[in-house]
């Protein structure tokens, strides 16, 4: 055996070289051994976790263990104050689990304890999902991103937009419309540019009734789109932001391209493939104990009381069960929809499938609003996703580059491919006087432990 000690790039290595009657063996480790010095030395990256491992301890992820603990003093103190009935919180790192935990009861009356696998409604998380399902039909060319929605859904054409109407009598009197000066596409769906709101002005008329969120009544997809299509949009299409029912009309372009329900798509392309073995839009009855109460605290001086909205409280357990919402209609837990994140995170791969290209997650987070914003966050908007910008006055301390949306129940996540991190916090109040202190404190808490 011959040693030779060489320096290259300020290291200092060594080699041996052994007699080729051992064989093939020592060899391939050595190989090994080169390609991994090559990733550190050269910087290569490695591929993305595929599963989620606790963390040896906070400080092997990136973390301050003592300033992580602070979180367990915050969400205690939050809850002991009454000011929410519950959290569930995760937190990982280059797919280290750091932080778990849960806080509160999951039904205040019945003093149950809330746990991780606690199952929460996530409203407008929902659309993130809805969106990966739809992309993954855009990978195998079945639409471009400006066709006309009205080229799936007829109902949609020759759109009109709303001029005036009366606001003493919205429910009765005159209104006035013209034609929208371009076609409704499927780009301006994803990214909240189509001019459909929630909370449309003419919303209580019986020819466009609609459900708000969530329906116990078997309405269908198919019958709730088209009625909204004849719904006069509030702006043009592409003039700027407008958050609003756009994602349940993605729901319906699914069904519409690939013949099959909603919940079906969804569950064969996102949910299975990721593990995500407790996201639904209606529980199994096995589930139904693990459904947090929902309750409301509309003001802060107010005493959080279970919500009095049957509908919002009961849909997934209850009720017709038939109407699938992509913009608000299905339930998770921290964990199952932090694997959703982390696919996200690893450019479109978990448990070791590929869900979508990474080529397509970079495309779905560019700017698709141009110079409008998301509301008075000076954030912008991608393809389903508030996408973080240097001057965001919502984000705090995550990084630009950074994506983010919650739920109006009250949950929400952020991912920040800049630091390999990922974080979610849930809970259920709706009316919430606290939601932006809530998931932004959560936020702020997580990151001042950064190392």
């Amino acid at each position: 055996m011959k040693k030779t000690v060489y320096r290259t790039m300020g290291l200092h290595l060594v080699t041996y070289r052994y007699p080729e009657w051992i064989g093939g063996s020592l060899k391939a480790v050595g190989f090994a051994f080169l390609v991994l010095l090559q990733q550190v030395v050269y910087g290569q990256s490695f591929p993305p976790p595929q599963e989620f491992k606790l963390a040896i301890s906070p400080s092997k992820a990136g973390f301050n263990a003592e300033r992580l603990a602070r979180l367990d003093a915050w969400f205690q103190a939050f809850i002991d104050s009454g000011k929410a009935p519950n959290a569930v919180a995760f937190v990982a790192r280059k797919g280290q689990v750091v932080y778990h935990k849960s806080f509160g009861f999951s039904n205040r009356e019945g003093g149950n304890p809330c746990k991780t696998d606690a199952i929460f409604r996530i409203a407008s998380q929902t659309k993130a999902i809805a969106t990966v399902a739809l992309m993954t039909f855009y990978e195998e060319g079945k639409f471009l991103l400006d066709d006309p929605i009205s080229k799936y859904i007829p109902a949609f054409l020759n759109p009109v937009v709303l001029v005036r109407y009366d606001t003493a009598h919205p429910e009765t009197g005159p209104y006035e419309t013209r034609p929208a000066r371009s076609p409704v596409t499927i780009r301006q769906l994803l990214s909240h540019t189509a001019g459909i709101p929630y909370g449309h002005p003419l919303e209580n008329r019986p020819e466009f009734s609609i459900p708000y969120l969530n329906s116990m009544k078997p309405d269908r997809l198919e019958e709730v789109i088209n009625k909204l299509a004849k719904r006069p949009l509030i702006a043009d299409p592409g003039e700027g932001f407008v958050y609003g029912l756009n994602t349940d009309v993605i729901g319906r372009l699914i069904e519409v391209i690939s013949g099959q329900p909603l919940d079906k798509v969804i569950h064969d392309r996102v949910l299975k493939p990721l593990g995500m073995k407790d996201s639904y839009f209606y529980l199994p009855g096995e589930k139904h104990s693990r459904l947090v109460e929902l309750y409301s605290k509309e003001r802060a001086e107010d005493k959080l009381v279970r919500h009095k909205n049957d509908t919002f409280r009961l849909y997934p357990v209850a009720g017709a069960q038939t109407y699938l919402s992509a913009g608000a209609g299905m339930v998770s837990t921290a964990e199952d929809y932090a694997r959703f994140c982390q696919m996200l995170l690893n450019g479109g791969s978990f448990n070791n499938q590929r869900v979508l290209s990474r080529k397509t997650i970079e495309l779905m987070l560019r700017n698709q609003i141009g110079a409008a914003e998301v509301w008075d966050r000076k954030d912008k908007f991608g393809l389903g996703f508030q996408l973080i910008t240097e001057g965001s006055h919502y984000a705090d301390q995550a990084s630009p580059g950074s994506f983010t949306w919650g739920g109006a129940y009250c949950s929400e996540y952020t991912i920040d491919p800049k630091e390999d991190l990922i974080l979610l916090v849930f809970t259920n109040v709706h009316p919430y006087a606290h939601y932006g202190e809530f998931v932004r404190k959560f936020r702020m808490l997580v990151y001042q432990a950064l190392l």
